[in-house]
């Protein structure tokens, strides 16, 4: 939402009348609804300091100094403006609560946008905050679902890790649910009240990812990265085999405590949890020299394989049940169920995508099923589904495509169309049409 689009009440804490009446015109010609006084003692007997989007004060007032609104409204954001350019200041500001901070003199440009950048992050702070009820509700146990040995093991090593502070590196395959165990793993921490932040290593251009991460000092002050934001909290590096190498280095020398911030705090080690994902072989990379050793080593403090879920046995269907009650409830469905041909379709499919494409398969039934019962047809997933005894023993290496055709072939002077269907785990239309699109027309019988 552009902050822009809704009427935010904003006000300005400043004793110099000029500086106070030209922001409160520059503000209000962007379509915000502006206050002003002169002190914070001011402010307060005019009303409800926690009543506005957004506080922009002077650090130097007479009475008390700006930066008491922190306290006094910590709800709201503000901006932090003094003439006193250091960044000292600009961290101690950022460390006491301010969304930002700005010194004179400024662009009034430069301004407008710290404004509305503020807002936007403010609306996305309310969003994720009325979201996470939900979030909550529909994953239980931190969303961990599932009884195999191999989740069973998983579940059993986050509880013991979690407590701790130690570095964890959590790997498996794409979609077998890394943030999911990053996140209860926060969640079940000492640090579950302070920020958990997510960075992709694998979005972000190379050459952006270290300001991104580490900060940036700039002319005027210095942008916090990544890490000072998590600051208390946990910072999830999603793809970590991605990094680049002078990343990895910086992020080596952070987690031993042998770097600055960046932020002129003197601070040589960040309170900050780290956990790692990948999808990749990690160690393979470090034999290619595509990833540092010592990095690896000290990333690789506790180590958690997420079991693909081809070999998570019946949690399949366990999942299954879980995501399409969450996901009817999400689209406001009536009580649907899957059908015994589509759980036997589910159960034998392979997942290469894993809880992700079981996820979206699941959510596609949903919105596509016009009755209460959803049969595999809906669940649109190619598969080797076979009733027992019929094609259970083919060649594995078949294509899908390939074994449609084998099995059609092989079957089909044997077999009605339904029980052809039936043994594929479709339905006859959706034969019908594969049919016709593999060029395998129903051969017509002799007289």
């Amino acid at each position: 939402m552009n902050p822009n689009s809704i009427m935010n009440r904003l006000l300005i804490i400043e004793d110099e009348p000029v500086i106070r009446g030209a922001l409160r015109r520059l503000l209000e010609r962007h379509g915000h609804q502006v206050s002003e006084a002169e002190s914070v003692e001011t402010a307060q007997a005019a009303g409800r300091l926690d009543d506005y989007s957004l506080i922009i004060t002077d650090l130097r007032l007479p009475g008390q100094p700006g930066n008491v609104v922190l306290k006094m409204a910590p709800e709201v954001p503000v901006i932090i403006m003094t003439s006193f350019a250091t960044v000292t200041s600009a961290v101690e500001a950022m460390k006491s609560g301010a969304a930002d901070y700005i010194a004179k003199p400024f662009d009034h440009d430069e301004l407008v946008m710290l404004v509305e950048k503020v807002l936007r992050e403010k609306q996305k702070e309310r969003r994720t905050a009325a979201l996470q009820t939900d979030v909550d509700q529909a994953y239980p146990v931190a969303g961990m679902v599932g009884r195999s040995a191999g989740m069973s093991e998983v579940c059993s090593r986050i509880h013991k890790v979690a407590p701790t502070d130690a570095t964890v590196l959590i790997t498996g395959e794409s979609g077998t649910g890394k943030e999911l165990v990053a996140r209860a793993l926060h969640k079940q921490s000492r640090r579950c009240d302070a920020p958990f932040i997510a960075f992709n290593c694998a979005a972000i251009p190379e050459q952006a990812i270290e300001a991104e991460l580490f900060g940036q000092n700039q002319p005027d002050r210095f942008r916090p990265g990544l890490i000072q934001s998590a600051e208390g909290g946990t910072l999830f590096l999603d793809e970590i085999g991605e990094l680049p190498m002078p990343a990895q280095a910086r992020l080596l020398r952070v987690l031993q405590g042998g770097e600055h911030n960046g932020d002129g705090s003197g601070n040589n080690n960040p309170n900050v949890r780290v956990l790692a994902a990948t999808h990749r072989d990690i160690r393979k990379l470090v034999q290619e020299s595509a990833f540092r050793s010592d990095l690896y080593f000290r990333l690789r403090v506790v180590e958690l394989n997420l079991p693909p879920l081809r070999d998570r046995g019946d949690d399949v269907i366990e999942l299954a049940v879980f995501l399409l009650d969450k996901a009817r409830k999400q689209l406001g469905r009536a009580p649907v169920k899957l059908s015994r041909e589509a759980l036997e379709a589910i159960r034998r499919y392979h997942w290469p995508g894993n809880v992700r494409e079981l996820s979206n398969a699941v959510e596609r039934a949903v919105i596509l099923c016009e009755g209460d019962v959803i049969t595999p047809d809906l669940l649109a997933i190619d598969h080797r589904v076979t009733s027992a005894g019929t094609a259970a023993d083919l060649n594995d290496k078949l294509s899908l495509e390939e074994y449609f055709r084998v099995f059609v072939l092989e079957h089909q002077d044997q077999m009605t169309e339904t029980e052809l269907a039936n043994a594929l785990g479709i339905s006859r239309k959706a034969l019908w049409e594969r049919r016709q699109r593999f060029g395998l027309p129903r051969p017509k019988k002799r007289s």
